[in-house]
């Protein structure tokens, strides 16, 4: 692993109307036990930040989507680099948020803002060596923990899109679950077919399309 080699350079980097894209993921894992009975996903779910050179605050890993991969590729790929992480990459984003680099916090004009496309990652393995070890340091946080270290609004929210994309695949595992169920045999038995046949009303509220949930104020990072 110690072969992998971070990509340098801008030549590749993709931009629309003056926005340098960008592609990151917030990479998380999922206690033990986590799918009992009465356990809330919320308490148990683990997030990845990792710090940056010569600055206090903590991240999600992201960067420049290129223009010979894709999307997903890119925040896999940013992953691997920064964080030093694999795993599974949600299909959609979580959303899609317009910021500012660090290089061009005090500027006014557009020069220097970017576009991010951010995803939920669930990590499956975590590399002892990774391209960027000597400038990212990674640590794993609780959900409370990490909306604490957001220093800006965008991760903020794109946190809390996290949060509303995971609730609701649990509940539609929960819901699949239950669809088995529904598929087991009715006994003669009429108490027994009733436990059989537990009743579901309604469904889990979706997340937001990605064009309504997008974020148009500047934040400096």
């Amino acid at each position: 692993m110690s072969a992998l080699l971070a990509r340098t350079g801008r030549h590749r980097q993709r931009y629309v109307d003056q926005f340098r894209l960008v592609a990151g993921c917030i990479p998380y894992k999922l206690e033990k036990n986590v799918e009992d009975q009465g356990c809330d996903v919320e308490d148990r779910v683990l997030v990845l930040m990792i710090s940056t050179p010569k600055r206090d605050d903590l991240v999600f890993p992201k960067g420049g989507w290129e223009n010979d991969e894709t999307l997903d590729e890119a925040a896999c790929r940013e992953a691997i680099e920064e964080a030093g992480v694999k795993g599974i990459l949600d299909e959609n984003p979580l959303g899609v948020w317009e910021f500012r680099s660090k290089s061009s916090q005090n500027s006014c004009s557009l020069a220097g803002g970017c576009r991010g496309y951010m995803f939920a990652l669930q990590v499956t393995e975590e590399l002892d060596h990774w391209p960027g070890q000597a400038s990212y340091k990674r640590k794993w946080l609780t959900l409370h923990e990490a909306f604490e270290h957001c220093r800006y609004d965008w991760m903020r929210d794109a946190l809390k899109h996290f949060l509303t994309s995971l609730l609701r695949s649990k509940d539609l595992a929960r819901r699949a679950d239950l669809a088995e169920i529904h598929m087991i045999p009715v006994s003669d038995n009429k108490e027994e077919s009733a436990m059989l046949s537990p009743n579901y009303l309604g469904g889990p509220s979706g997340v937001q399309h990605l064009e309504e949930s997008s974020s148009k104020c500047f934040v400096q990072v």
